[in-house]
């Protein structure tokens, strides 16, 4: 599956559920796939939680 392909599900998906349970289920299930989603990059290796950190502290390296 491409990754448009992908993203077209998962609005898809994010339509459904506000069409059928209101605006704040949408909210609380767009945040949950967005946790699950980091979640599922720092346990794969892809990113370095450290370094989202630090750059959310204002600790930027220029490497």
């Amino acid at each position: 599956m491409t990754r448009p392909m992908f993203g077209a599900l998962i609005g898809g998906a994010l339509a459904v559920v506000w069409a059928a349970f209101g605006f704040w289920v949408f909210v609380g299930t767009a945040v949950a796939m967005l946790i699950g989603y980091l979640i599922a990059r720092v346990v794969g290796g892809d990113l370095d939680l450290a370094r989202v950190l630090d750059a959310l502290r204002g600790r930027r390296s220029s490497s």
